[in-house]
This record gives structure tokens, C-alpha cells and sequence, in this order.
């Protein structure tokens, strides 16, 4: 069979001034441009696992209105989507069943809803797509597809995991390509809508998977830059002091998410940067108590750690490992003060960079389900929303609106040109005192 691989990519935002702040301060929205341009790791994982008597092309949309002509010939149409560009996504699979392809689609947003995503394809890949795949391409052949596959309670054993076909990516398009180390958190956030929703427990690739994948991407990007698609990278400490030695050996530069802790160690920070990470994403959420406290499933992990934020962010970047700060303004408990607070903590730590986002009722969330029962969803269904950008509930403490400006506003503050390089320049500066003490 021929197999086509649709990844819709590309940003997302209704707010047409914060989409014209974009593009004058790229900061804005930087972190979602990264994210919006990283090829599908789903889709490359499934055609790794792919019988090779099946020949696959992977494929990108990034403006529906620009594809005029579907590439035709495919006995197969598989697609993966975020949430905020599924209804793009379905229009797409309309059109190819209308000339008579045959469409399936997964990923976490058709995972929880399912039942929507089967009145545009013949078939739904529910929970993690390994598990089902090798059934989807056995009926497909026999064409008896069916229209549910998998569950939310299934578990993929990563040992198994197959190397991703990065050699379907045109690389010069793409500045970084992701690894997967680990599969869902340990903490389990409210609005979390990453890979807890797909594996209902955290679990580690064996280290062997792990360096298969780098060195299947050394072999045609000779210095990439590598970023692990884990929700909670560092929760195995063991697991990581046993890799870095083999990440520092490959000179790749790299980038992960993690939790706070990770500057509990030193001799771990110190590793870290001589294996070649260059940066860590670090949910914060919330600069000041108000908002942490009941935003995690599992105990209130973040609101115990809070007092110790701005010594951990100064610690990891003392080691030239530089911070993505991420704030959620508009948790419940925040007011309008969080958006000078998030200003204040950023210019304090001197954040090598910052990212804020409104928080965002994904469906199959526990978050989602609280608003609606609550009466707090300004728009129920309303997927075009869920950008990390635009509004769709009523915050606690103020309005829509009040929460809009703001956001607005405090982007245009953390993002000025002048403000982002003092900061870089003081990271900088604490890097060189931190060299100069090792070496004294």
C-alpha cells in the first residue's frame, strides 16, 4: 500500500492583535512557532513500525486555504492533529473520502473525543497509536477497517518502541527533531493535555532505545539539535546520570521540559551542561502562591516548592543551562496583580526566556470537565480556541477581558527587544562568574 502521513502544523490564534504582536515581537509566540514547526513524532514513530512492503510519504499542512490539490494515489490517509486545528484536520479527511481514500486519524484530541473524530474518517486510533497500528494496516488491506482501535487504557511497552522514520523529513526544513524519553508525568496537572492523556502511568525508554534514535539522526544531520518530546524529563535522576555521559560523547546540543527539582542536584546541573543541554522548559505556572494551590491531581507539589523558585532558576542558569520560565495567567486566584508579578519575578531571575499562555479548557482534561460543571466554558466544543492564547472561560478574579489586555500588555513588556537583552546579557555575565569560580 501507499501510505500518506498528514501532520497538521503551523500556529494557531483567533486574536487577530496577538497574532499582529507575533510578528513584531517574536518572542510572543516563539515557543509555539518551535512546537507549530516540530515534525510529527507520532506520525514518524508509526511509519517506524511500518511493514516494508508499504511505502510512506510523510506530508505537512500549515494553511488548509493554500492546498488546493490533494496529492492522490494514497491507499491510505493517516492524520494527526492538535486541537486547535481539528476542524482543519477533519475538513482535510472529508476531502480525501470524498475521492474515495480511506482516512484515520489519532493523537490526543480524537483519543478523547472519538466518537466526533469517526464522522470524518473511517477509522480512530484511541491511546497510544503503537498498540494499533499493525491492525489498522492488516484491515486496511483486507478493507475491513474498523472504526474504533485501541483504548485509553491500553500501555505500550517502550522497550518495543520502533526508531522513528526520520529519513522521511526533508531536514533542512526543520532547526531541531525530537527524541521521546518518557511518556506521561508523575504530577498530573489539572490542564495538562500532553501524554498523561494516552499513557495513564510515567514510563522511561530503556537508555539503548534512546541512543538508537540520536544516532539514526547523526547519520543525516550531522550536528543537530535535539529536543526530547517528555512532559517531566529528569523524574528518574538514575535514569539520567547513567545517559549524559553517552549524550556528551554524541556533541549534540539538546533541549527538554522538566520539574523544578532538577537544580536540586549540582553534580547533576554540572553534567548536564557538558552533555550538551542547552536549555530547560520549566512550568512554573505561577510566580506567587495564589493559582498553584489544587492545579495538580496528585498532592500540591509546585505550591510546596513555590518559595524556592527564584533560588532554582538562578542555580540552573549559574550553570549555563539556560530557563524557559512558562506562567499560566488567569489561574483561579489570580487577579489582575499576577501580570506585573510574572513581570517582576522575570526581570529578577533574569529568565533567558519566558513564555505565558491563558489557561486552556482542553477537551479530555480534567480542567475541561471542571469549568463545564462549574458554568465557566464561554463556548463548549469551541477546539479553534485551544491555542494557549485565546479566551474561553470566566477567570475568578476578573474579566475576559481584563485577563485579555493584560496578557496582551505583559507581553509586549517581557518581549521588548530592549528587555529580552538585558536579560540574555545577564545570563551571560553569571555564566562567566560561575567558569571562573570552577576554575579558581
Amino acid at each position: 500500500m501507499k501510505i500518506g502521513l498528514i501532520a497538521m502544523s503551523g500556529i494557531r490564534a483567533c486574536d487577530a492583535e496577538l497574532l499582529e504582536l507575533g510578528l513584531t515581537l517574536p518572542g510572543f509566540v516563539e515557543r509555539s512557532k518551535v512546537i507549530a514547526s516540530l515534525p510529527s513524532l507520532g506520525l514518524l514513530t508509526l511509519a517506524g513500525m511500518t511493514p516494508k512492503q508499504h511505502s510512506l510519504q510523510y506530508l505537512e499542512v500549515a494553511d488548509l486555504r493554500q492546498l488546493k490539490d490533494l496529492s492522490s494515489g494514497f491507499d491510505l490517509i493517516a492524520i494527526s492533529s492538535y486541537t486547535a486545528q481539528i476542524g482543519e484536520a477533519y475538513e482535510l479527511a472529508d476531502r480525501y473520502r470524498e475521492i474515495g481514500i480511506p482516512v484515520v486519524m489519532g493523537g490526543l484530541h480524537v483519543s478523547a473525543l472519538p466518537e466526533e473524530a469517526a464522522l470524518h474518517c473511517d477509522a480512530v486510533v484511541i491511546g497510544e497509536g503503537e498498540l494499533s497500528w499493525h491492525d489498522v494496516l492488516k484491515d486496511r488491506e483486507n478493507k475491513s477497517l474498523k472504526q474504533f482501535y485501541g483504548n485509553d487504557s491500553g500501555d505500550f511497552d517502550l522497550s518495543q518502541s520502533p526508531v522513528p522514520a526520520y529519513e522521511l523529513l526533508d531536514i533542512p526544513k526543520y532547526n531541531r527533531l525530537t527524541v521521546q524519553t518518557s511518556r506521561g508525568c508523575p504530577f498530573q496537572c489539572e490542564f495538562c493535555a500532553s501524554s498523561i492523556l494516552l499513557s495513564k502511568k510515567y514510563k522511561q525508554k530503556p537508555i539503548k532505545n534512546v541512543l538508537a534514535e540520536i544516532d539514526k539522526i547523526k547519520s543525516i544531520w550531522k550536528r543537530p539539535f535535539i529536543e526530547l518530546a517528555d512532559d517531566n524529563t529528569f523524574v528518574d535522576k538514575n535514569y539520567w546520570r547513567e545517559l549524559l555521559p553517552e549524550l556528551k560523547k554524541r556533541q549534540v546540543k539538546w533541549f527538554t521540559e522538566t520539574d523544578i527539582s532538577v537544580a536540586d542536584d549540582e553534580a547533576l546541573l554540572r553534567v548536564l551542561q557538558e552533555s550538551g543541554c542547552a536549555e530547560v522548559l520549566i512550568g512554573l505556572e505561577s510566580p506567587i502562591r495564589s493559582g498553584l494551590d489544587g492545579i495538580e491531581r496528585k498532592g500540591n507539589w509546585k505550591l510546596k516548592r513555590w518559595i524556592k523558585y527564584k533560588d532554582a532558576v538562578q542555580k540552573i542558569q549559574a550553570h549555563g543551562i539556560r530557563v524557559d520560565g512558562c506562567f499560566v495567567v488567569g489561574l483561579d486566584g489570580h487577579g489582575p496583580d499576577i501580570f506585573e508579578e510574572v513581570y517582576s519575578f522575570t526581570k529578577e531571575t533574569n529568565l533567558f526566556d519566558v513564555q505565558i499562555t491563558i489557561p486552556t479548557p482542553f477537551p479530555g482534561t480534567p480542567f475541561y470537565d471542571r469549568l463545564d460543571k462549574e458554568g465557566r466554558l464561554l463556548e463548549k466544543n469551541a477546539w479553534e480556541r485551544c491555542t494557549l492564547f485565546d479566551i474561553n472561560f470566566q477567570p475568578t478574579g476578573m474579566t475576559p477581558e481584563e485577563l485579555r489586555k493584560g496578557f496582551i500588555n505583559l507581553g509586549m513588556k517581557l518581549y521588548s527587544g530592549e528587555f529580552t537583552e538585558n536579560r540574555r546579557h545577564r545570563f551571560d555575565e553569571e555564566y562567566k562568574k560561575y567558569l571562573h569560580n570552577r576554575s579558581a
